[in-house]
């Protein structure tokens, strides 16, 4: 699912699915701002995730989670 870096202890990136998951808001939610380019996506082993560093700075905006 998530690759993790070694020695973090944390996932680097998280799919659109864990991503709402930690958010608390739907899929559509997280699609919906990767598509207007709030929060930032990569392509890995051709899907869509979500950095780990984009959701922290997600969150340490003002207004949080989307």
């Amino acid at each position: 699912m998530s690759t993790v870096m070694p020695n973090s202890g944390r996932p680097a990136h998280y799919s659109i699915r864990e991503a709402a998951w930690l958010l608390g808001v739907e899929q559509a939610t997280i699609s919906r701002v990767v598509r207007l380019g709030t929060l930032r996506a990569v392509r890995r082993h051709g899907r869509l995730v979500i950095p780990a560093s984009a959701l922290i700075r997600l969150l340490s905006q003002p207004g949080g989670a989307p």
